[in-house]
């Protein structure tokens, strides 16, 4: 089990070069950097399409796109830059 706790995330947002900015429910504002995951993982293929990228939705404590693709809640609360 794991003992990180992640707030939920009220909006994402996609920026130019595969940025995220994603606002959580602490009203922390944060960027995430999604290119590396996209440039090594097959699984994120379809996020290089950048009108594609720009459909993610928020879901919980994580973000989603129409085909399923997420990423590790843990990973973006932990993994991006703290901006407000």
């Amino acid at each position: 089990m794991n003992d990180y706790i992640t707030p939920n995330i009220l909006n994402v947002k996609a920026l130019d070069d595969y940025l995220l900015e994603i606002t959580f429910e602490t009203k922390e504002v944060k960027i995430y950097n999604m290119k590396k995951l996209i440039q090594e993982n097959k699984i994120y293929c379809n996020l290089k399409n950048f009108e594609y990228f720009n459909k993610v939705k928020p879901r919980g404590d994580t973000i989603e796109w129409e085909n399923g693709e997420d990423v590790c809640p843990e990973d973006l609360y932990y993994n991006s830059k703290k901006i407000k």
